[in-house]
């Protein structure tokens, strides 16, 4: 059976406190992100404001999957993952990331999921 897709989680650090509590930056870093992927909103994406010194959370469902977003104004920090069930080409997140949040440090780790049947069998290996 064919991957049932992966995850990116893209951490960063140093980033811009007052972007991250701007939807504006944010509906700009996603629309960039969903453009240059190719990717394929199933909606608008939601975004829930935090009282002050919070941050944002947003989120898109994709005909691919999902894009979610958690920002921590306060430790200029945000999470950022996005699930494709379909390839994507990489991508130059800490350049992205630094245009639209001023991030300094910018890590991507990527998950391959795997079928349920795989996972089983291997833990009976």
């Amino acid at each position: 059976m064919d991957s049932p897709g992966f995850l990116l989680v893209i951490d960063a650090s140093g980033c811009d406190p007052e972007r991250l509590r701007s939807v504006e930056c944010l509906q700009g870093l996603f629309g960039e992100t969903i453009a240059a992927l190719g990717l394929h909103p199933m909606h608008e994406p939601l975004w829930q404001r935090f009282p002050h010194p919070g941050g944002i959370t947003g989120f898109v469902v994709l005909s691919e999957s999902h894009m979610s977003i958690h920002t921590f104004p306060e430790t200029g920090y945000v999470a950022l993952d996005l699930y494709c069930c379909k390839p994507r080409p990489d991508w130059d997140w800490s350049r992205v990331l630094a245009r639209h949040l001023h991030a300094q440090t910018v890590g991507v780790r990527r998950l391959e999921r795997a079928a349920a049947q795989a996972v089983l069998a291997e833990g009976h290996r």
